[in-house]
């Protein structure tokens, strides 16, 4: 079974301009992402997808693979799909470019139930929210299970409403997705749904279109910080200083 891991890198951000190539402590983001997914035991294959020549030139210098996509695409997963159209692979996942100390243990555990189980088209990640401030925070995803694991519904709002709160759980989704390359495929081409719309969170479409999608908890901890402003990259650079 094939495994490839696609990491979109999009030039332009209205926060953090050109942040794939912002420096951490001798490297770029990308490349401390690109090192990170290689260290994935069930990834055969990395790809960085961009919109940019100066991401294509970076990521060719330090002997990693990238592709040019189209400036156009609304999604990360739209410019993973356009890379794999002349790719090869069964399992293809998404990992963010933006989260340079992603945990290489996640990706596999995300991996591992499409490899297990043929019948499953996508799967993702989440983890408990221990610190308060996360719960109303709306860049902090939320999301809630069915008994099988699978989701029921994505949020940037708290979910579920602690009405009962000595029953209460949440979680917080982390953003690396895996599908099955046909799945894949299938998904770019269905239109955007309003829930999908209404929350800015494309997976929506996966459960408006009446698919399932595995949400592992996962086992470690989650510490990845993904970079969206001058202040997180200066966070960024403290943790990989203060770890060498």
């Amino acid at each position: 079974m094939k495994i490839t891991a696609v990491i979109p890198a999009r030039y332009g951000s209205s926060r953090l301009e050109g942040k794939p190539l912002k420096d951490i402590c001798g490297k770029t983001m990308i490349q401390h992402v690109y090192e990170r997914v290689l260290q994935a035991e069930n990834v055969e294959r990395v790809i960085v997808a961009t919109d940019d020549r100066k991401i294509v030139d970076a990521v060719n210098n330090f002997g990693g693979v990238v592709k040019m996509t189209s400036i156009d695409h609304k999604s990360g997963t739209d410019r993973v799909a356009e890379v794999m159209n002349s790719e090869k692979a069964d399992i293809v996942i998404n990992v963010q470019g933006d989260e340079p100390l992603i945990d290489p243990r996640m990706i596999d555990e995300v991996a591992q139930p499409l490899i297990d189980d043929t019948s499953l088209v996508a799967s993702t990640l989440c983890t408990p929210i221990i610190h308060e401030e996360k719960l109303n925070n709306p860049n902090v995803v939320k999301v809630v299970r069915d008994f099988q694991g699978f989701g029921i519904f994505f949020s940037r709002s708290l979910i579920p409403y602690p009405r009962n709160k000595e029953m209460f759980k949440a979680y917080e989704h982390i953003g690396i997705y895996v599908y099955r390359y046909d799945f894949l495929m299938k998904f770019v081409q269905m239109p955007q749904t309003n829930l999908e719309i209404t929350e800015s969170l494309e997976q929506l479409r996966i459960i408006e279109n009446g698919f399932k999608i595995k949400v592992i908890k996962s086992q470690y901890p989650y510490n990845a910080l993904s970079v969206d402003t001058q202040m997180d990259l200066e966070e960024i650079r403290r943790i990989v200083a203060s770890s060498k």
